[in-house]
């Protein structure tokens, strides 16, 4: 039977040193300020007092023992924190603050143990309760023990004040080497000039009725992602096979035939072989990391993205494609079932601060309006996902509904929604042979 009497991780004498060292010397505060928080005080008092040591910080008023005492009376709390005796003990605690980096780092960590103790409590409460799914109960206990670990690596929030000498620098650096991108490269120029790369946090959905090259042109840009950035990417793949994933990744990197690598009717005289080499040894270093499970779900998902940004990086996520995701509460409802997985594609975004690409089908009635292009509107079971996107691009191909077109293996790349920036129209040559995109200027040689 547990101990119900044990007393939770805490260090009383390094929570004093610490704010003795913060009364002592001010500017010891900006040693430690981005990562020790108020909750890591066990004591309640003082808790309270570094409450007020960053107040007086903030407000840009002295921090002394005078100072702290007067803000303290003015809300009461003096007395109850241990009054001014306990503040002259606090700075008689140590004779100088330039420990006080250490004396903060114990403190934190204790905060963090109690933590971990208190989600494990959460956890353990939630098991023996049993009213949730396994899947769901694995989520809330990695969820848990996830944010305790961001929390403790970084600040949650970023003063305007304070990153704008890193803003001033990166506009610098942006006007000096025009046309470098924010976000990650797509490797289609045009694309890239009207989007500025793909955004850390968004979420952007490439839709299309079948067969006009979604998953081709995610894996194109997947593939100049990892391969010419080093952008290491998460492909969730609902629909094919991770060897049918890779076939084309060698098919376009090697510029084959995606047929004749299937059927084996690779040609000597062309150096398909050769090409082919060359392609698995550059593909060989791409940090592309594929799950084809094709009965996942948002939580595992989550799980997967999390665990893989922990151990490998990631700076890139896509989905092919949403309307084939699992939603956690199963429904006949189709919309409330988008709903929930729109919403939950850009909660991980957000979460994992990287870029999301999830492909999704249109509905028929595009098909029904003549020309067919694509609208808002079309986003097949939901408005949702119209709503919860940052960028929607469709892509529309004149030649798949025109027979007699001119505009053979042109796909027209049409971005209908972009949350922090322009809308626009690019239009990239397809080559139906080794089912990739690329630039119009090169790829059919106009």
């Amino acid at each position: 039977m547990p101990d119900i009497a044990r007393i939770p991780p805490q260090n009383l004498e390094a929570e004093m040193s610490a704010l003795g060292a913060l009364m002592l010397d001010a500017n010891a505060a900006f040693k430690v300020i981005d990562y020790l928080r108020p909750k890591d005080f066990y004591r309640p008092n003082n808790k309270t007092i570094y409450e007020t040591i960053l107040e007086l910080i903030e407000k840009r008023e002295p921090v002394d023992m005078v100072s702290i005492a007067n803000r303290l009376q003015e809300k009461n709390n003096l007395e109850a924190v241990g009054g001014k005796a306990y503040l002259t003990d606090l700075v008689n605690s140590i004779p100088t603050a330039a420990n006080i980096g250490h004396y903060a780092e114990i403190v934190h960590k204790k905060g963090v143990m109690r933590e971990l103790l208190e989600a494990s409590q959460h956890i353990n409460d939630l098991g023996y309760k049993e009213e949730e799914s396994v899947d769901y109960l694995l989520d809330e206990a990695e969820r848990k023990i996830f944010s305790i670990s961001q929390a403790s690596l970084k600040q949650r929030f970023v003063s305007v004040g304070s990153a704008l000498g890193e803003a001033w620098e990166r506009i610098d650096r942006l006007h000096k080497n025009k046309g470098e991108l924010r976000g990650v490269p797509t490797g289609f120029a045009d694309l890239d000039n009207i989007l500025s790369g793909f955004q850390s946090s968004d979420l952007i959905v490439l839709a299309s009725r079948p067969s006009l090259g979604k998953t081709s042109l995610a894996l194109d840009i997947a593939r100049n992602a990892a391969t010419k950035h080093n952008v290491p990417v998460g492909i969730f793949s609902l629909e094919m096979s991770a060897q049918d994933l890779i076939d084309r990744f060698i098919v376009a990197d090697a510029d084959i035939d995606l047929w004749k690598l299937r059927t084996g009717r690779l040609s000597e005289e062309s150096d398909d072989f050769a090409k082919i080499g060359s392609a698995l040894e550059r593909l060989s270093k791409a940090p592309i990391f594929i799950d084809d499970e094709a009965s996942n779900n948002i939580l595992q998902m989550r799980a997967m993205a999390r665990r893989l940004q922990a151990d490998k990086g990631l700076g890139l996520i896509v989905v092919d494609y949403l309307q084939l995701m699992q939603p956690r509460v199963q429904s006949d409802n189709m919309v409330q079932q988008i709903t929930e997985i729109s919403r939950s594609l850009k909660a991980l975004a957000k979460e994992l601060n990287v870029p999301v690409l999830a492909l999704s089908q249109l509905s028929r009635a595009v098909e029904q309006r003549h020309p067919p292009v694509p609208r808002l509107s079309d986003l097949r079971d939901s408005g949702s996902i119209e709503q919860d996107a940052d960028v929607v691009m469709f892509i529309y191909r004149e030649d798949k509904y025109k027979q007699s077109s001119e505009r053979q293996n042109q796909a027209d790349i049409l971005i209908q929604k972009h949350r922090n920036g322009p809308l626009g129209q690019v239009t990239l040559y397809f080559n139906q042979h080794k089912t990739s995109f690329s630039s119009f200027a090169k790829g059919g040689g106009y």
